[in-house]
């Protein structure tokens, strides 16, 4: 298996996030499907930060709720949402990472997958979680 960056897991792990808000399979069996796929490289960290989205969205997503102003859920885009997920599970269970390298890294891939619109709404997301864990 080839060595990729931290960059590039991030953004291997949320294109599982992302496909995943699509599909019903399972996390094994997309994991499966990934394997398959020569474009995405998906190591132990990949697998784990996917995995660790997965087992833990009830608690990520009641925290972005809790984050969001005049805005529900529902209406944030799926590339948003699969960004947002997997930032705040960096966040909350990735105490080895710096959360404002969390955030820079999902503006980046928000600034690569989703509208200009979309980037500083997942910046403002990200920093109200992060301030608020600070306070």
């Amino acid at each position: 298996m080839k060595k990729i960056t931290r960059h590039q897991m991030r953004e291997n792990a949320f294109i599982l996030v992302f496909e995943k808000l699509f599909r019903e399979e399972s996390v094994d069996e997309i994991l499966e499907l990934a394997a398959e796929c020569e474009d995405l490289t998906v190591n132990g960290q990949v697998e784990e930060m996917f995995r660790g989205v997965q087992a833990h969205i009830p608690d990520i997503d009641a925290l972005i709720e809790k984050n969001l102003k005049n805005w529900k859920k529902e209406r944030i885009s799926k590339v948003s949402l699969a960004i947002l997920r997997l930032g705040v599970f960096e966040i909350l269970y990735c105490p080895d990472i710096d959360n404002d390298i969390v955030v820079s890294e999902c503006v980046k891939l928000a600034t690569t997958f989703a509208f200009d619109d979309d980037v500083s709404f997942v910046n403002g997301v990200l920093g109200s979680i992060v301030r608020g864990i600070k306070a």
